[in-house]
């Protein structure tokens, strides 16, 4: 596996510029519910001193009013990306009042669910859109699992590499046609090895009681109203979490961009029994917004997408239709509670090598057998990736997570070493060397590292988040001020998008019936 890889980055180096693998943008998506000071959860709508969550480019809301989501602009540099997202913490602590950022992915203490309110948007066809999709999630999943926040990473090759790439691998077709096609091989690949991530960013072994219903799962008893895994990852990732079972089975090819469209539009269009029943208006209120498998495409969820910017009001599937693959968006990273942003400049580099060790690696079409093992792989790793009898499906035969792991760290060694030497620093190598020293040392993973921090702390796991948040919120407070020229740039940014809102509201001239049927028929 090294030495084909090291051959090819040769190859790019002889052929290229040695940066020819650096510059490409990342970017990320940060989620964390609002509690109160007791960490119950918040039930005050969006602070409008945040701005619009409709239009906000750097704030917005996910499911509930009560999940906020950072955005940071995509950038080149993974530092400027850890400032913007500081930086945008530090201005929402600065506008919460008395409320706390939940800083683990597991929800909160919740005693019904009907205490998590959806998000609202106004009353603009678009904003009736975003929430009546919500209400379809709650009627279809439930709005617990809707409240598990987590971090989004999305990434862009260089797009200066894909014509120096596309003549080494000596395809003559279309530059968006190749560089579609290479995207769905690293996402093919990311699904393959996805595991990897849940082992090494996993960070929600343990939840609370009330995250599930009595009976409904087979988790130990921790004590203190908390349930575990001894040697989970990611409690996330796994069946309790966004794992779906009407999901599981809509079968969605990533073997072929066109393929992938129909594949989507169909569950689009198709009608699901128990959808059905739901129904769409209840009293003449929208339960959902259709009776199909899918309602739109965001609704079918994958630890990595497809994406590219689309239009105004242009769906995602028009979009990849219109202009191919963009970046890719991976959705498998927990929250790490030590992290006060939620994540870190290593992970980041990590994940910037691990997605150019699946692009660069051979990524042949998964079929049906290869399917089960890669649903196989992420659910046991979810539940069970740190027991070190723990084995994994590889081609069809069993192998220790440990040793197919130290197997695929080395080439993306490989790739850090490329990107270091292109660079002049040792910042890839030691991202990947701290991931290095956890899959020889378990208990050095975020997962078993917050168990150990339970045991020691002898609190559940609602306890120990809240304190946790509590120092997070003191750190933002203890850091120097946002500079001026920031602090307006953000207030500007939301009292603008109040504004943004305002005008889309008033400019709509179609009643939301034909909105949403053009949208369908678009």
């Amino acid at each position: 596996m090294c030495s084909k890889l090291e051959n090819i980055l040769k190859k790019l180096s002889e052929n290229s510029s040695r940066n020819v693998l650096l510059g490409g943008l990342r970017g990320v998506e940060k989620e964390s519910l609002r509690v109160d000071s007791k960490g119950r959860l918040s039930q005050k709508s969006h602070p409008t001193t945040l701005g619009s969550s409709l239009t906000n480019k750097y704030i917005t809301t996910d499911f509930s009013e009560a999940l906020l989501e950072f955005i940071t602009p995509p950038l080149s540099n993974t530092w400027e990306v850890l400032s913007v997202l500081c930086d945008v913490h530090q201005f929402t602590y600065s506008n919460l009042d008395n409320e706390l950022l939940w800083v683990s992915s597991m929800p909160c203490s919740i005693s019904d669910e009907k205490d998590i309110p959806i998000a609202q948007y106004g009353s603009s066809n678009v904003g009736k859109m975003k929430t009546i999709y919500r209400n379809g999630l709650s009627s279809r999943y439930g709005r617990n699992m809707q409240a598990i926040s987590g971090i989004h990473f999305n990434y862009s090759i260089p797009e200066s590499f894909w014509p120096i790439y596309q003549k080494l691998k000596e395809d003559r077709h279309h530059l968006d046609a190749f560089v579609s096609s290479e995207y769905l091989g690293l996402i093919r690949n990311f699904q393959r090895f996805s595991w990897i991530i849940l082992y090494l960013f996993g960070a929600s072994p343990a939840l609370c009681k009330s995250f599930v219903t009595y009976g409904q799962s087979n988790l130990k008893d921790f004590g203190h109203n908390t349930l575990f895994e001894p040697f989970g990852t990611s409690l996330r990732m796994s069946d309790l979490g966004y794992t779906s079972q009407t999901q599981s089975n809509i079968n969605i090819s990533l073997n072929d961009l066109n393929e992938y469209i129909s594949d989507l539009s169909k569950a689009i269009d198709t009608p699901e029994p128990n959808y059905q029943k739901i129904g769409i208006l209840n009293n003449g209120e929208y339960d959902q917004l259709s009776v199909n498998k899918l309602q739109i495409e965001n609704e079918y969820y994958s630890p990595v997408r497809p994406k590219r910017v689309a239009k105004s009001g242009e769906r995602p599937t028009l979009s990849l239709k219109r202009g191919g693959i963009e970046y890719v968006e991976i959705r498998s990273l927990d929250l790490n509670i030590s992290d006060p942003i939620g994540t870190n400049q290593h992970v980041i580099r990590f994940m910037e090598a691990f997605l150019i060790f699946c692009l660069l690696q051979d990524s042949p079409p998964i079929d049906d057998i290869c399917w089960e093992e890669i649903k196989n792989n992420h659910l046991k790793t979810a539940k069970y990736g740190r027991d070190p009898k723990f084995k994994l499906k590889k081609n069809g035969k069993n192998c220790y997570l440990s040793d197919w792991a130290s197997e695929i760290l080395e080439s993306i060694y490989v790739v850090a070493k490329f990107l270091d030497g292109n660079s002049g620093s040792s910042d890839y190598v030691r991202a990947v060397n701290i991931q290095k020293e956890m899959i020889q040392h378990p208990d050095m993973t975020p997962s078993a590292r917050l168990l150990d921090d339970l045991y020691k702390s002898r609190t559940g796991f609602f306890q120990y988040t809240l304190d946790i948040s509590e120092k997070h919120k003191d750190y933002f407070s203890e850091l120097i001020p946002l500079e001026p020229k920031k602090s307006a740039m953000f207030a500007k940014e939301a009292s603008d998008s109040l504004l943004r809102q305002k005008n889309i509201e008033a400019t709509d001239t179609l009643s939301f019936e034909d909105y949403l049927k053009n949208y369908f028929q678009s």
